[in-house]
């Protein structure tokens, strides 16, 4: 499950908490993606500190616009900027996650079911013509060249058309 997370571009710090405590088993645990490793028994005040650590570098990192392909993201704004032409577009709430994640991916093929377990929560119907109506929005504002359809397979970001 970690490394998916880390996969999907997602960057939420983690404390792997077990009773596994052989070295072999903490690399495993990094190379999956975890941030720090404590193993049973632990005295709390141990467990609270490395948690104010986790967080204390989770805050650390910059955390500026998102470029990729000639686009810039700005996640406090939720708005893309268009690089070439310096146009800024605001986007919704779906429109950004789906932008997001497909920045998180340039130049891979993003399957529809991929695109919406990722875009979409679990109470909402995971319809695909509703994710095609998302991506129709985004191509009007970047421009249709930006997202590639790959037919029977899915959709394209952030590539070269020839």
């Amino acid at each position: 499950v970690l490394g998916r997370w880390r996969a999907d571009g997602n960057l939420v710090p983690v404390l792997i908490l077990t009773a596994r405590n052989a070295w072999h088993e903490k690399v495993d645990g990094f190379k999956a993606g975890a941030d720090d490793y404590l193993s049973k028994p632990f005295h709390t005040a141990e467990l609270i500190a490395r948690l104010h650590a986790l967080l204390r570098r989770s805050h650390a990192r910059p955390q500026g616009p998102l470029r990729v392909a000639g686009f810039e993201l700005n996640e406090e704004t939720q708005t893309v900027i268009v690089l070439a032409t310096a146009e800024a577009f605001d986007l919704t709430g779906t429109e950004f996650r789906l932008l997001r994640y497909f920045m998180l991916h340039p130049g891979r093929i993003l399957s529809k079911t991929r695109l919406s377990e990722h875009v979409y929560d679990f109470t909402t119907e995971r319809d695909s013509n509703v994710l095609e109506v998302y991506i129709n929005r985004l191509r009007r504002k970047l421009g249709h060249e930006s997202i590639v359809t790959r037919r029977g397979q899915g959709y394209v970001f952030g590539i070269e058309i020839a």
